[in-house]
């Protein structure tokens, strides 16, 4: 097709649209207040059974630990990379679990010299039926005092980017994740006693894309479009669900220690604690970049291999032919795998010969990745080959009808766990034949040789 200027600018336009279609308009304008926005979290919190009795709650403060600023390029900036109002976020969670009677502690000062101008009031003025107004009521005391505060908040832990550009027309996508993370103790007034100590963490995501076209559509006609959006998680929103989730892990774990009660038993297998245990149970199999321990290629293996082999050697028109095979393996390091591998395939090229091969291998699995569900690794090893004529092959001269060959292997292969101890791999590897005569012509100064490339299903025993 003869390349137009309409052509190009119905590319380019058609791909401005197309790629913009998922980004949001413009706010044109301004937005009135609203209430915040409820969290996941805090339903689940809402969501808890009730308490035999509500815990006195005393919080002093709950700070930013990290010390740490905004990042910004170029200058120097004093704001803050977390909110310092981290202590009323924590007031209102407690508020909202209906578990605790949380008291003023933070602002004490103010109310205690409150507190003293009412009693002062109270002993110069007599009330509105001539009667002295009665003595303030004592303060409420905790039972628990909650400490601790934002810990930490790492920048830049997991960062990455694509893009595409051809023909004038470009498109990109960056993000980047940080990471916030809170621990929350109870501490007993009567003793000092720390009852219980929570943590939890949550990632917060950065985004930016961005569609460009820059092309001359004709001479000294120039075509030039950029849009883009970019998101950022609010940190205050993060900060708020995990607080939320330590204030929700202390409730449960304290039911757990049989620290306080629930008004009804029952509610022990109630929606919420149920998802809590199930949720402790993932996060203990996985690290801090969220990588599941539980499927981590346990000490032994079995695997399923089937695929297509191709030899190369004497002759030409050599054929595909189907193989399948069964491997056994053993974990020696974490990253190391000894494998026995039996299979079963046809060699064959049009016209010439055609063979059945079985094949004994002693090699080596090496996975780069053992942390991620998805890795690479390289195969290495060697084997002993055994050629089994096919009533169909051409007679090998006598000189040349040895059935047993040694090979030696290498290659390489994708493993993706799909579930704990279950993955899929997809593998391809050469084996170099320690003989000119596996075709049963002799011809030439290389030896013979096959690819393998074969998809197998792994299922991994015990743990390491």
């Amino acid at each position: 097709m003869k390349l137009t200027k309409y052509n190009i600018w119905f590319a380019s336009i058609f791909s401005l649209l197309c790629l913009t279609s998922c980004a949001y308009f413009e706010p044109f304008n301004s937005s009135n207040a609203t209430l915040g926005p409820r969290t996941a979290t805090n339903i689940e919190l809402t969501s808890l059974p009730e308490p035999k009795d509500k815990i006195v709650a005393a919080v002093y403060k709950f700070r930013d630990q990290t010390g740490q600023y905004k990042s910004s390029s170029g200058t120097s900036s004093f704001s803050t990379a977390v909110t310092q109002g981290a202590t009323s976020i924590l007031i209102k969670a407690l508020e909202d679990s209906k578990w605790f009677i949380p008291i003023e502690r933070e602002g004490l000062s103010d109310l205690l010299n409150e507190r003293k101008i009412v009693r002062s009031s109270r002993e110069n003025f007599l009330g509105e039926n001539g009667k002295k107004l009665p003595d303030l009521p004592p303060l409420l005391y905790a039972g628990i005092i909650l400490e601790g505060g934002i810990i930490s908040y790492d920048s830049n832990i997991l960062t990455g980017g694509e893009g595409i550009q051809y023909f004038g027309i470009s498109a990109s996508g960056q993000y980047r994740q940080d990471r916030i993370t809170i621990y929350l103790r109870a501490t007993s007034t009567q003793n000092g006693r720390i009852l219980k100590t929570v943590y939890t963490t949550k990632t917060i995501l950065s985004q930016l894309i961005n569609v460009g076209v820059y092309r001359f559509v004709e001479y000294n006609s120039l075509l030039q479009a950029e849009t883009g959006i970019s998101y950022n998680e609010p940190t205050d929103i993060c900060i708020t669900q995990c607080i939320e989730k330590a204030v929700l892990s202390l409730i449960v774990e304290g039911i757990s220690d049989d620290l306080w009660q629930l008004k009804d038993s029952t509610g022990i297998s109630s929606t919420t604690i149920r998802n809590y245990y199930l949720e402790k149970n993932e996060v203990e199999k996985k690290d801090y970049l969220d990588r599941n321990f539980s499927k981590n290629r346990g000490r032994f293996g079995i695997s399923l291999n089937f695929g297509g082999q191709k030899y190369s050697g004497d002759y030409s028109n050599p054929e595909i032919n189907a193989i399948a095979g069964l491997n056994l393996k053993i974990k020696t390091t974490p990253k190391l795998f000894l494998e026995v591998n039996y299979y079963k395939g046809k060699l064959s090229a049009e016209n010439s010969f055609s063979s059945y091969l079985h094949s004994i291998d002693l090699r080596g699995n090496y996975y780069f990745l053992t942390e991620f569900n998805f890795t690479p690794y390289i195969v290495f090893g060697g084997g002993l080959l055994f050629r089994e004529e096919s009533k169909k092959s051409i007679p090998y001269p006598e000189s040349l009808s040895s059935s047993y060959f040694s090979s030696i292997l290498y290659g390489g292969g994708l493993e993706y766990m799909i579930f704990d101890n279950i993955g899929m791999n997809l593998e391809l590897t050469n084996h170099y034949v320690m003989s000119d005569k596996l075709d049963g012509l002799s011809n030439g100064k290389f030896f013979d040789y096959f690819w393998n490339l074969d998809l197998g299903i792994n299922i991994y025993f015990g743990n390491w």
